[in-house]
C-alpha cells in the first residue's frame, strides 16, 4: 500500500477501452461541457504530496456548472455522496499512516469528480465484494475501488471507465516458484482477495489446467487484500495475484519481501460503479471528462507514478466492457 503496512490491490476484467457511450444525450452533453464549460472553471492546483502515504490534498477545481446541473435534485439535496471504497488496493486506495484516512489514485480522482460536480464526496471503507451489493441496496451512492468492468457486473450497476490496468502475479522473494502466465498456474496455489477477477481468472484456468490432464490450481480466497499478500508471505500460497499496478506497488513496498513473477497481461479497463436508477451515471461521465480537459486527471495519475495506464478522454464511457 503506501504506509508502514504491506498493502495490495484486485479487481480487474479483461477489456480494451471501448466505444460504447451512455446515450446521445450523454455524449451531447459531454461534448458540450468540454469544449465550453471546462475552461470557466478555477484552475488546478498541483499537489505535493507523495506515494509514501501522506495525506495532503490533491490537484483540485471548482464546480463547473454543466456538470453540477446534471446531479440529480436528491443528491443535490443531501449535498454528498456516500464513494465505498476497499481500502486495501494501493496505489489505487488504502489507510495513511494517520490510521483511518483513505488516500491514493482512487481517492484522489474522486475528490476532484465531487468539486466538478458540486457536492462533498464522503469515502467510507468497505470490504471489495460487499461494494456492488451495497450499491443495489442504496447504502453507497458510488463505488470507486479498482473495479475492473466486466459484462457481468455492468449487468448489475453501470461503469464509468476511467483507467486500464493489466493482470500480474507475485511470489516471496527467494522462492523457487516461477509463474509466468495463467498456464504456469496449474499445480500451484495462489492467494487472491474475494470477488476480484483475479478470483474468477483463477478458478477459471484450475477447470482448464484439469480438463488439460494437469494439477489443479489451489485458489486460496481472503476478504481482503492484506490478508491475500500475508497468505503469500507466510508460505501459505505460491503466490499473489493482482492488478499489474498493484502488484508492482505491493512488491515496491514489501521491502524485500516480495518480487514480481513475470510479466503483466489481461489489460482490461477500471470503472466508476454507478447505480443504475440514481441518475448519477451522467453526471459523473461528465465530471470525468471534465477533470481531464483541466489536466487534473493527468497530475493525479503522476502523482501515483501510474500515469502509463491512463486512458484519453474519448476512451472514458459508459459501460465500455467487452467481456
Amino acid at each position: 500500500m503506501g504506509s508502514n503496512r504491506t498493502r495490495h490491490i484486485v479487481s480487474a476484467a479483461r477489456r480494451r477501452p471501448g466505444k460504447t457511450a451512455a446515450s446521445a444525450l450523454t455524449a451531447a452533453v459531454v461534448t458540450t461541457l468540454v469544449a465550453a464549460g471546462c475552461s470557466s472553471s478555477s484552475s488546478s492546483t498541483p499537489t505535493t504530496s507523495t506515494s509514501s502515504g501522506s495525506a495532503s490534498a490533491a490537484a483540485t477545481t471548482g464546480a463547473v456548472p454543466q456538470v453540477a446541473a446534471l446531479v440529480p435534485s436528491a443528491i443535490k439535496a443531501k449535498g454528498t455522496v456516500t464513494v465505498a471504497m476497499d481500502a486495501t488496493y494501493p496505489p489505487g486506495e488504502f489507510i495513511a499512516s494517520d490510521g483511518h484516512t483513505i488516500i491514493g489514485m482512487d481517492a484522489d480522482l474522486g475528490k476532484a469528480l465531487g468539486q466538478a460536480m458540486g457536492i462533498k464526496w464522503n469515502p467510507v471503507n468497505a470490504t471489495f465484494d460487499t461494494i456492488i451489493p451495497g450499491l443495489q441496496s442504496g447504502k453507497y451512492d458510488i463505488g470507486l475501488s479498482s473495479f475492473g468492468d466486466t459484462k457481468a457486473r455492468e449487468k448489475v450497476v453501470n461503469f464509468v471507465d476511467y483507467f486500464q490496468a493489466g493482470e500480474a502475479f507475485y511470489v516471496k522473494a527467494g522462492s523457487p516458484t516461477t509463474i509466468t502466465s495463467m498456464s504456469s498456474l496449474c499445480g500451484k496455489s495462489v492467494s487472491v482477495e474475494s470477488g476480484t477477477t483475479e478470483q474468477v481468472d483463477a478458478t477459471t484456468q484450475s477447470k482448464k489446467c484439469t480438463a488439460a490432464g494437469k494439477p489443479a490450481v489451489t485458489v486460496h480466497t481472503y476478504s481482503t487484500q492484506d490478508a491475500a499478500n500475508l497468505a503469500v508471505s507466510s508460505g501459505r500460497a505460491d503466490a499473489g495475484f493482482a492488478d499489474s499496478q498493484v502488484a508492482a506497488w505491493i512488491v515496491k513496498e514489501s521491502n524485500g519481501v516480495f518480487k514480481l513473477s513475470g510479466p503483466s497481461f489481461f489489460v482490461v479497463p477500471y470503472g466508476i460503479a454507478v447505480p443504475k436508477t440514481s441518475g448519477m451515471t451522467t453526471p459523473v461521465l461528465a465530471a470525468m471528462k471534465a477533470i481531464m480537459a483541466k489536466g487534473i486527471y493527468k497530475q493525479i495519475l503522476a502523482k501515483w507514478g501510474v500515469i502509463e495506464n491512463g486512458i484519453p478522454s474519448a476512451s472514458v464511457v459508459v459501460n465500455g466492457a467487452t467481456s
